[in-house]
């Protein structure tokens, strides 16, 4: 009996993802400082990058830095980054201060090299989300754009990632 079941014990599980595609999310984990533009306005944001759920997702916190100029938009998300063996692809979830509308939309991501682009197809048009990592410099760049009702595309953020020191 226990020889009939050796074979079955030895297949892959299906669900669960291949180690591979965590090497360059790793990458993320860890404490960020944010800076950039958003919407045309700068933006100072901590970054914490941990695994959760069995290292299933890679859970990215981002709040508004507390010295942030005092015009500063406040900004609070939680992401979760995971990635479907199934479909061979990553996932994104995110919630955040912009509330449910925005976080009922799952984002599809694609590996190319240091990079993973995720495309979020909101009921108001589409969203892509960039996460590009730099070796040489240990630091991550986050582009979004978004496509407006004629077609044209924009950009919504241009984010620069370094390792915060403790």
């Amino acid at each position: 009996m226990l020889r009939a079941l050796l074979p079955l014990l030895a297949l892959p599980i299906v669900a669960q993802a291949p180690v591979e595609w965590r090497d360059l999310v790793n990458q993320l984990a860890g404490s960020w400082k944010l800076e950039g533009t958003v919407m045309g306005s700068q933006a100072h944001h901590d970054v914490q990058a941990d695994w959760v759920l069995n290292r299933q997702f890679l859970r990215i916190t981002e709040k508004t830095s507390p010295g942030a100029p005092a015009n500063e938009r406040p900004y609070d998300s939680i992401w979760y980054l995971g990635y479907d063996a199934v479909s061979e692809r990553y996932v994104l979830h995110l919630m955040d201060t912009f509330g449910g509308r925005f976080s009922e939309t799952l984002g599809y991501g694609t590996r190319e090299g240091n990079e993973i682009r995720f495309v979020f197809e909101y009921p108001d048009g589409p969203f892509h989300n960039t996460y590009r990592w730099n070796p040489e410099e240990k630091s991550w760049q986050w582009q979004m754009e978004q496509k407006d009702k004629d077609g044209k595309w924009s950009s919504f953020a241009d984010l620069k990632l370094t390792k915060q020191l403790h």
